[in-house]
């Protein structure tokens, strides 16, 4: 056990430790206009507290073993999933919640790890073998499209683009042919090219089917980013002020707390999905380069981690847990940008919100086991535990 805790990479703790720091400060700053969300900064105190026992719960267990029983992780995960469209509370458009009293639970985010495991679990069976589309790709693109099929279902299209991301991270480490890279690019380029043109182009026809089927929503996250002219003044009212917030912060921002977009409650879920609008306005250009930078130095030592990692499945759930995290940066910040569409979508370790944080770092978790028991050879594994591995494979 001690050997165990020697092995524990505490700079990536560190950093953990200041995003913590960073999100409730942040947070607090973040609901000073919105009195009904006060107390959420306390909250993600607790949230944290419950985090690190989530990360530490995690680095201890072996990851081969999550990888053993992947099924039952997939199926709990896909049934949860299938609960919350028939029972989960509906939330900006999204139905994905379900109330458990002390925390609102949200299937969708806990599926990103679930999915991680079962790609690694399923790619480690084809170890240093090239990947063929139809045996190989096709099928782990099947397996993917379930929980995103699910979660489109809940209208949840920043946690379901998540998902095909993580499978494009994970194929590429899993040693996809160059051919088959480029023919997915190319297809993914012009399945958003072609669709976009054809979005402008019928808008006003998708427009109404759309509200005739109760979608409007789609519109309200569609229309500011394509067709700002045509959107919605409410719908375009978030994007342009977080805009303007993000603009009005200049090169070193207008201090904690003086924000004028943020606190007068100009921006709205500045202390959840639009929290970068915060770091932007209150800290300007330096602040966000610094959060930035943040993220790529854990990033980085997590790329070392899977560097160093003698087992084949190791590197494998990094990667996963990296392309999710890439995704879910580029999509928050890129979104107040006109970069990407609108989605409820979270800063990692920063927005306020039990499950996001939670599985962040149970994710964490997961790579700190990699550096933990991934050095260990054979000899170094329980007899029992080696003996199920071998089974498994």
């Amino acid at each position: 056990m001690l050997n165990k805790w020697k092995r524990v990479d505490w700079s990536i703790v560190f950093i953990v430790f200041i995003f913590g720091i960073l999100s409730i400060a942040l947070i607090h700053s973040g609901v000073a206009a919105w009195p009904k969300f006060k107390g959420n900064d306390t909250k993600m105190i607790f949230f944290y507290i419950a985090g690190f026992m989530a990360f530490f719960g995690m680095m201890l267990i072996d990851f081969r073993l999550l990888t053993k029983y992947f099924l039952y992780l997939f199926g709990a995960g896909a049934i949860l999933m299938i609960i919350v469209i028939f029972k989960g509370e509906e939330l900006n458009g999204a139905q994905g919640w379900l109330n458990l009293g002390f925390i609102n639970l949200q299937p969708a985010e806990l599926f990103k790890l679930v999915l991680i495991i079962t790609l690694a679990a399923l790619l480690m069976r084809k170890y240093r073998m090239r990947l063929l589309f139809w045996r190989d790709v096709v099928p782990l693109g099947l397996v993917t499209l379930i929980p995103f099929a699910l979660a489109m279902k809940q209208n949840d299209i920043g946690n379901g683009l998540s998902y095909l991301v993580i499978l494009l991270g994970m194929l590429w480490i899993g040693k996809l042919k160059y051919s088959h890279a480029l023919i997915i690019l190319v297809i993914t380029a012009v399945a958003v090219v072609g669709g976009i043109k054809a979005y402008v182009t019928f808008h006003d026809q998708i427009a109404t089917t759309l509200k005739q089927t109760n979608k409007e929503h789609w519109l309200n996250r569609m229309d500011p980013w394509l067709l700002p002219d045509k959107a919605d003044k409410n719908a375009a009212y978030h994007t342009k002020n977080a805009s303007v917030a993000i603009a009005a912060g200049g090169m070193f921002g207008n201090g904690y707390m003086k924000g004028p977009y943020v606190q007068s409650g100009r921006v709205p879920y500045t202390y959840s999905d639009s929290i970068f609008v915060v770091v932007a306005e209150e800290f300007g250009f330096f602040g966000c380069s610094v959060l930035l930078l943040l993220y790529f130095i854990l990033i980085h030592r997590l790329i070392l981690i899977s560097l160093e990692c003698k087992d084949k499945v190791g590197p494998l759930l990094i990667v996963g847990v990296v392309a999710m995290w890439l995704y879910q940066i580029f999509e928050n910040i890129g979104m107040f940008m006109g970069l990407m569409p609108l989605t409820g979508i979270t800063l990692p370790f920063i927005s306020y919100g039990g499950t996001s944080l939670l599985i962040n770092m149970a994710s964490l978790g997961l790579a700190m086991s990699v550096r933990i028991h991934g050095h260990e050879v054979d000899d170094d594994i329980p007899r029992t535990t080696r003996a199920s591995l071998t089974r498994s494979s």
